[in-house]
């Protein structure tokens, strides 16, 4: 009687190191892409010509993985004006730029006489984008 329970002991320690063994992966999965939005407070629909608009942004990451860089670019596809970055870094068109901060502020300039409209992209280093556009109207009143 002991030899069974002894052979059945030993026959359970073998098939619990066989699924140990079985269910180790010596690769580890370490998660470094996370979502990411860019949440962007309300801004002014109407501009007068060489008039500055505002645009505050923040970056919300959903995880965070310190290696992960992002950068901004942007495309003024109607009207004209200038764009820069809160640290005074006038940005050119289709040339991408660090984003060091997740609170950041762009500021627009119009210098049209009519609607003036722009596309921003914040991507990551791991080439996830996300588009903010912006349209700003010519406000002709006088006061």
């Amino acid at each position: 009687m002991k030899k069974i329970i002894y052979q059945m002991l030993v026959g359970c320690y073998i098939v619990a190191a066989l699924v140990l063994v079985c269910a180790c992966n010596s690769q580890l999965d370490i998660q470094t892409r996370y979502p990411f939005t860019v949440e962007m407070m309300p801004v002014p629909k109407k501009q007068k010509v060489n008039e500055t608009a505002e645009i505050r942004c923040e970056l919300k990451r959903d995880g965070r993985w310190e290696d992960t860089e992002y950068t901004i670019r942007w495309f003024l596809y109607d009207g004209k004006g200038t764009l820069k970055l809160d640290d005074g870094t006038v940005l050119l068109p289709n040339d991408r730029y660090p984003l060091e901060k997740e609170m950041f502020r762009l500021y627009f300039t119009s210098q049209s006489d009519d609607q003036s409209s722009l596309k921003v992209w914040v991507e990551d280093s791991f080439g996830q984008t996300v588009e903010l556009e912006l349209s700003f109207n010519n406000d002709n009143s006088e006061e």
